[in-house]
């Protein structure tokens, strides 16, 4: 695959490149609540606080509602305004993108910030072909013609691995596989060479094959141009082979955060302790049961007042119940929690 399309930074290990730069985005006390007329007001993100520096991947990580994608729609400046009130800063490279009006806002989008969303087939225009939808991005943002941005386009679809990449700007969404349309959708994200890139559950709806190819070409893409990379998912493998730092999020707010070699051999938060228990090991006994983590994300208590996991904690205590915990972070790892897990796992 040719490089052309993205201009590749050298770096000398990813240690040094995250160590030795500031953070690109900085996240602090992200709040999004929402107010639906006749109903109490609900804070899906309460004092979100997390930071990723360039050339660095750093995930998101929970069940489905637990905050991730709303927070990166409030990030984004996606959220719609009527109903909705975000609050706290999100820096990006000096500026709080929480500032910024709707057409600053655009400006940044695709140019300096991108995202790849969920679905492809919903995020696609069905009746353009592939090609004009990756042309209009740098058409919008480098003023390029639709002549010269055609070529560009060519190397941006074989740059993310799309065979054939001339014959398929002329297909229509429909006409490509699955893997093949998440590959344009992060082929129009890396157009404009975005330093900030956004991946929510990029890999929930293909099969596990094209899963590690999209997941491999997102590790290369970030090591290559030093693109800041935050991913949302809800799936520990995918953190396991990408992410350098962790944050566990539930209810609303981040319960752990850590290195993610650190995390995974010693979850502290028996949320993250449950997450890891209840997925597959390839090392575990013949016939092994699962341990899922008891009830629902909606058994949840108030964080103004008690733990929100503490219903389904396996570790309550009283004061689970009675106080909020607070975030507290030491040698390089966060935790919110009154009763952590001691078991090494």
């Amino acid at each position: 695959m040719t490089n052309t399309a993205v201009s590749p930074t050298t770096h000398s290990s990813s240690s040094s490149r995250h160590s030795s730069s500031e953070p690109l985005l900085s996240v602090r006390d992200l709040r999004v609540t929402f107010q639906r007329q006749g109903q109490e007001p609900f804070e899906a993100v309460q004092g979100v606080n997390f930071d990723v520096r360039p050339g660095q991947t750093v995930g998101l990580v929970g069940e489905s509602g637990c905050g991730k994608s709303v927070t990166s729609l409030a990030i984004m400046g996606l959220l719609p305004d009527r109903g909705n009130k975000v609050s706290g800063t999100v820096m990006y490279d000096g500026t709080d993108l929480l500032s910024l009006s709707d057409q600053q806002m655009r400006d940044k989008r695709g140019k300096d910030i991108a995202m790849v969303f969920q679905d492809p087939l919903s995020s696609l225009n069905p009746v353009i072909p592939i090609g004009i939808q990756v042309t209009e991005v740098l058409e919008r943002h480098r003023g390029m013609s639709r002549k010269a941005a055609t070529p560009v386009a060519r190397e941006l679809l074989d740059r993310v691995g799309i065979p054939d990449p001339t014959r398929r700007l002329k297909d229509y969404p429909h006409q490509l596989s699955g893997g093949m349309r998440q590959r344009a959708l992060i082929a129009i994200a890396l157009a404009c060479q975005p330093r900030l890139l956004i991946a929510d559950e990029p890999t929930t709806a293909l099969d596990v094959t094209i899963q590690a190819q999209i997941l491999a070409l997102l590790k290369e893409l970030v090591q290559d141009t030093g693109t800041a990379l935050v991913m949302i998912t809800h799936d520990l493998g995918v953190v396991a082979g990408l992410c350098d730092e962790v944050n566990v999020l539930y209810g609303g707010r981040i319960v752990e955060r850590g290195e993610r070699h650190e995390l995974f051999a010693a979850p502290k938060h028996p949320y993250t302790h449950g997450l890891l228990a209840s997925i597959p090991r390839l090392d575990a006994p013949r016939g092994q049961r699962l341990t899922p983590i008891p009830g629902s994300v909606s058994d949840n208590l108030p964080w103004t007042s008690a733990c929100a996991f503490a219903p389904r904690c396996p570790n309550q205590i009283d004061v689970c119940t009675q106080v909020m915990p607070e975030l507290v972070e030491q040698h390089g790892r966060a935790l919110r929690c009154h009763n952590p897990v001691e078991e090494v796992r």
